[in-house]
């Protein structure tokens, strides 16, 4: 048996932005509580159809190995704006 667990928390928003924002907000909040928070893996998707999933977080590697912390739509260059403690 693994030793890592994968916290599902279901929280609902009214549509696809306002889910990105609270989604995005919450990641950043965990991850300032705890090193094991990773926040380019976040996804939302709609209730009744949780396989379709949209990414929260560009999350692309940056030169260093730093990753994008921009929402996924971001239109500015890659920037390594959050810290992030990455462990996968």
């Amino acid at each position: 048996m693994t030793e890592r667990w994968v916290i599902h928390l279901p929280v609902t928003a009214p549509d696809l932005l306002r889910a990105r924002i609270l989604a995005r907000t919450a990641a950043r909040v965990l991850a300032r509580l705890s090193a094991r928070v990773e926040p380019g893996g976040v996804t939302v998707s709609a209730e009744d159809q949780q396989g379709v999933r949209h990414w929260v977080f560009c999350d692309r590697r940056l030169p260093g190995g730093a990753r994008c912390a921009l929402p996924v739509d971001h239109t500015a260059p890659c920037s390594r704006r959050e810290r992030w403690v990455n462990q996968r």
